[in-house]
């Protein structure tokens, strides 16, 4: 039996780990034991990782039933993160987004409960940076609901983005930015909240570890560096200025075009920050 991740302590920060969505036919026999039944895919996925974002929730409005029932599935400290609806992010204006993200909540999303993690709100890579519309979108986001403290992250995919000012933008509204390990979309490291949010897309289907174990050590090196509070100096940073050295929480995706491998990969980076 392999060994089972472990879970979220009370300490200051913790380090979750995992990869996008639970439900792909090519982890069937490969991530998934063969006769898995599809209905257990998310629980057998929770035993071994220790976060999932899920995507559907970009595409359309889920139940609050499909929450509850996420939520059941997974064990205490599992979290989950969302990506926000398209329709917030894929507009001209973004200072007319409320009404979309107001409907998102009210879909059900409270649901999940504590396994509620951020919610990703992610950006065509045409769009490009705005700093009063973009200020008002980040002014649209609730920072709480019914007492509950909500995370926001967005991931921008314009080189317009690499400037100062965005950063500048994230800081006052403590909002961090992901930072994507991708072959196209701009690299910004600038910590700029109370946690971190790394999406790794280069991974390597032809590889059983998804990625080389000289990568996995590198990224699992960062993801400890963030989480005590720590910058990595390996990489990319728009802003000169340091964030302040504080203990964050740090969420890490393994996600990859063919992301047969993702899964191992994960489980490989939980082994080392473990």
């Amino acid at each position: 039996m392999s060994k089972a991740p472990a879970r979220a302590s009370q300490s200051k920060s913790q380090i979750y780990i995992g990869i996008g969505g639970w439900t792909f036919a090519p982890w069937r026999g490969v991530f998934y034991p063969d006769k898995l039944p599809q209905a257990k895919e998310l629980e057998y996925a929770a035993s071994k990782l220790t976060s999932i974002e899920i995507n559907g929730t970009y595409y359309g409005s889920q139940k609050p039933e499909s929450f509850r029932k996420w939520a059941r599935e997974v064990p205490d400290g599992f979290i989950f993160s969302l990506k926000g609806p398209r329709f917030a992010t894929n507009r001209k204006v973004l200072a007319e987004a409320g009404d979309s993200v107001k409907r998102f909540y009210d879909t059900g999303v409270l649901e999940l409960g504590d396994r509620l993690g951020p919610v990703l709100w992610q950006f065509a890579p045409t769009k490009k940076f705005d700093e009063p519309d973009f200020g008002k979108f980040l002014e649209l986001l609730p920072r709480e609901i019914d007492g509950r403290k909500l995370r926001h992250v967005v991931e921008v995919r314009h080189d317009s983005f690499c400037v100062p000012a965005f950063v500048a933008l994230l800081r006052e509204f403590a909002t961090p930015v992901v930072y994507a390990e991708h072959g196209k979309y701009p690299a910004i490291a600038d910590v700029a909240g109370d946690f971190v949010y790394a999406r790794l897309q280069k991974g390597n289907d032809e590889l059983k570890t998804c990625y080389p174990p000289k990568q996995l050590d590198a990224w699992a090196k960062r993801l400890q560096l963030w989480a005590s509070g720590s910058e990595p100096e390996d990489l990319p940073r728009v802003d000169d200025k340091p964030a302040k050295k504080t203990p964050r929480d740090v969420f890490a995706y393994v996600i990859h075009e063919g992301k047969v491998r993702a899964p191992a990969g994960a489980m490989e980076l939980i082994e080392r920050v473990s």
